[in-house]
């Protein structure tokens, strides 16, 4: 699912600007939460109930979202606007989806002095990201570029503090019992 598709999805619900924070609130919530504890409405703030023609696509969406995560080589990627939109709403988006994330990692008690350094740090940054917005710079290839640097810099972070959650086993050598 793109990010049309899911403001498309989320307009049955009454948000259809709620794409960016609803993904960024998703991925944050699978840090911290098994996938089916999520409660997929609770993301968006709507009083309205899930209709059942919704449900298949986030669902859909949670699981996708989770094997992007879970991947090794880094592919995931959060769910913003496309690069033909005018940077000053996928700023905004790119604002919303830190701040989605955040909400979504506060699912559950979450003891950042138990995380390491640069889980800490990456949290941090998204916390000051959630106020992003467009500079005055006159030329539009540094705030691209700026805008690109920081995109990666989410993606990159929000998959490592997965990743800290949801630690793989590792073989230890010394365990002589998987060595036989």
């Amino acid at each position: 699912m793109d990010y049309d598709a899911l403001s498309d999805t989320l307009a049955a619900l009454g948000e259809p600007e709620a794409a960016a924070e609803y993904h960024g609130a998703l991925c944050g919530a699978l840090c911290v939460l098994e996938p089916e504890k999520i409660d997929l409405l609770h993301l968006v703030e709507s009083d309205r109930a899930l209709p059942a023609s919704v449900r298949p696509a986030l669902e859909r969406l949670r699981a996708d979202t989770l094997v992007a995560l879970t991947d090794e080589a880094m592919s995931f990627q959060p769910l913003l606007p496309d690069d033909s939109v005018a940077l000053v709403p996928r700023a905004t988006a790119l604002a919303s989806w830190c701040s989605g994330f955040l909400f979504g990692l506060a699912s559950r008690r979450l003891d950042l002095e138990r995380c390491s350094e640069e889980a800490r740090e990456i949290v941090g940054d998204l916390t000051e990201l959630t106020r992003a917005a467009v500079g005055d710079e006159a030329d539009a290839n540094i705030e691209e570029g700026a805008y690109a640097e920081l995109v990666e810099y989410v993606r990159v972070g929000a998959q490592l503090v997965f990743m800290e959650m949801h630690p793989r086993p590792t073989l230890d050598p010394t365990d002589s019992q998987h060595l036989h």
